[in-house]
């Protein structure tokens, strides 16, 4: 059976975790736990035929003093760069965050998850901001760990995309 790294990344309590347990538990908890270092989940899922078991590594969220650590992205087959809708500084900082992984294991394919899309009245992002990461040839999805909105497909295109990748 095919292995595939995925990489959750992004700022502090944009949701990452709960993407995560959503999607492997279909589970969501609204308790804050900030992720120390790295959690990883499993999940075995049909891709194009094929199974293929996801290892979903949850990183600890990254804040503007540090990078993410190069161990934990060396191997990734795929990214989730998750931002909060509510906050715009996670959108902001999404792309150096990015930039320096990209730095570290080249490019890969990724999905940028608009999380929290539940909280429309509190959403500081626009159709420009989702607009300006598809013009960069970069997939984005809005999504919510509350509702479920968006997160099956968010991994289910990032799975796919590696595949296609690596010719599998």
């Amino acid at each position: 059976m095919l292995q595939k790294k995925i990489c959750m990344v992004g700022m502090f309590a944009t949701g990452k975790t709960c993407l995560v347990q959503r999607y492997v538990h279909s589970i969501f908890s609204p308790r804050y736990l900030s992720t120390v270092g790295v959690k990883i989940d499993r999940k075995e899922v049909n891709v194009r035929g094929e199974p293929v078991t996801l290892l979903l590594w949850d990183l600890e969220g990254r804040d503007g003093n540090h990078d993410v650590n190069p161990s934990y992205v060396r191997g990734a087959h795929g990214l989730i760069f998750v931002v909060d809708g509510t906050r715009r500084d996670t959108f902001d900082q999404a792309f150096d965050i990015r930039e320096s992984i990209t730095s570290q294991v080249g490019e890969i394919p990724c999905a940028f998850a608009f999380n929290k899309a539940d909280l429309t009245d509190e959403w500081q992002l626009t159709q420009a901001d989702e607009d300006a990461v598809s013009a960069r040839g970069l997939h984005v999805l809005r999504t919510s760990a509350k509702s479920g909105t968006g997160v099956e497909e968010t991994f289910q295109w990032l799975a796919d995309a590696t595949l296609q990748k690596t010719g599998a």
